[in-house]
């Protein structure tokens, strides 16, 4: 049943380019979603209307998308992290936006020590950000050992992802207590809001931004994103 509770939303980043990555995506999505008792919504770019095929215009819709959201989650697999995933979270940084950075790849990379983030360190070390690190392999297995023969593949994908988005709403829970680095009293989220329609280029400012920025950053002030 439905509570009265704060709904937040989630911009999802991560890679889309292929069967595992979408499906995975809109399974732990709607697991999020449902674990939370709708208390988190996921926005996937796979799933919006792409109304053009104009490359700038793709780009533009899910900066917007970014800003928009409540929150953000970045899917940092892989030996090298998808390079339009880091720009969207590059971007979420710049708006202040509480973020759950999650890697479920076991291999090593980056460029820091044994204890560090496996991926390079210029995407490390931003406030209001969490990792989740856990080992796929690992869980599937454990998941698929406890299961009887008579399961299939589809019960182990749901108690997997069940499990997973336990950990992503506990994460996200405790990122959303993190102090706001912008300001909504001063002007300073305004002001920086409007920069990031602007500095990007490509004709974001033109697309009737600057007008809906205010309603955007009321709605953060009133779930307490924004000071």
């Amino acid at each position: 049943m439905k509570t009265d509770r704060t709904e937040y939303t989630i911009y999802f980043a991560g890679p889309l380019f292929d069967h595992k990555d979408l499906i995975g995506n809109a399974l732990l999505s709607e697991a999020i979603t449902e674990t939370s008792d709708g208390k988190y919504r996921c926005i996937l770019p796979q799933d919006l209307e792409q109304f053009t095929d104009r490359a700038v215009d793709i780009r533009n819709q899910d900066l917007i998308h970014v800003m928009q959201c409540d929150l953000s989650i970045f899917n940092f697999d892989g030996t090298e992290l998808d390079s339009g995933t880091v720009v969207e979270f590059m971007y979420a940084k710049t708006l202040d936006i509480p973020a759950l950075i999650i890697r479920s790849d076991f291999r090593g990379s980056g460029d820091q020590k044994k204890d560090g983030d496996q991926w390079n360190l210029m995407a490390s070390f931003y406030p209001r950000t969490r990792v989740l690190n856990f080992h796929a392999m690992e869980w599937y297995q454990a998941t698929q050992s406890d299961l009887s023969n008579d399961h299939d593949v589809f019960d182990i994908a749901s108690i997997f992802y069940k499990r997973v988005a336990r950990q992503v709403i506990r994460e996200l829970d405790a990122v959303m207590l993190d102090p706001p680095l912008l300001s909504y009293e001063n002007g300073q989220a305004y002001e920086t809001y409007c920069w990031a329609v602007k500095f990007p280029g490509g004709a974001l400012s033109e697309m009737k931004m600057t007008s809906e920025i205010k309603e955007i950053i009321l709605s953060k002030k009133s779930k307490g994103l924004l000071s």
